[in-house]
């Protein structure tokens, strides 16, 4: 089959978009951020990647709306005080960050309406979240606007800098963060989440060309 976003992403046999379904896992980014007032707001985005490393950077997409009109809080936010927090998800925080996904007013902190603990960041000023064991703390570089149907809404790409990492030194294992300590919990399409586990290693092919190249010299 041939699916034409413009026409219907949904075409029999299929009840639901695949386009999600089929961009997976993805990472979520767990966005804190803070008003120029000093209002929180922590909200979940899949949508989330890194960017690059030297200097390392991240992206959210802040898509739609908020219910009570205007731009979601993780951009006004970010639009009035260029900072943000990034906690990682885990999977024993997974009940929380689905809960802060809730569509809330925006005087409601999130982080306090789900039992978690703010923690100071050490370069930014929105907070962290204590409980999660590793953070990236940002400084917006841009935004770029993404093409959107809804002429009232937007769809905004959030550019940061990571200039602080605070992690748990628990993760570390031989020099290198242990991932089956940190169990990441991912996005996957519909209402479905993974959580990595396990993983396998393979060499890359360069660094294999080089080691023969040398065996041969």
């Amino acid at each position: 089959m041939f699916i034409d976003p413009a026409d219907n992403l949904r075409p029999a046999p299929l009840k639901f978009s695949p386009f999600k379904a089929l961009v997976v896992p993805r990472p979520i980014g767990w966005i804190t951020s803070q008003s120029a007032e000093g209002v929180l707001n922590l909200a979940p985005f899949s949508y989330f990647n890194a960017c690059c490393d030297a200097p390392p950077c991240v992206m959210y997409c802040v898509n739609g709306k908020h219910a009570d009109g205007g731009v979601k809080d993780s951009l006004a936010n970010v639009e009035e005080t260029g900072e943000f927090v990034c906690n990682l998800a885990t999977w024993e925080l997974r009940v929380q960050m689905n809960e802060t996904s809730a569509h809330v007013p925006r005087s409601v902190d999130e982080m306090r309406e789900v039992g978690l603990t703010a923690a100071p960041s050490l370069k930014v000023k929105p907070p962290r979240v204590a409980e999660s064991p590793a953070h990236f703390e940002c400084k917006l570089v841009r935004t770029v606007e993404l093409p959107c149907t809804d002429a009232s809404a937007r769809h905004t790409m959030v550019i940061g800098e990571v200039i602080g990492i605070p992690l748990d030194e628990k993760l570390i294992v031989d020099g290198r963060v242990d991932v089956t300590k940190l169990k990441p919990v991912a996005r996957l399409g519909y209402l479905d989440f993974a959580v990595v586990e396990d993983f396998f290693t393979m060499e890359r092919p360069d660094d294999a060309y080089a080691e023969m190249k040398r065996k041969t010299a």
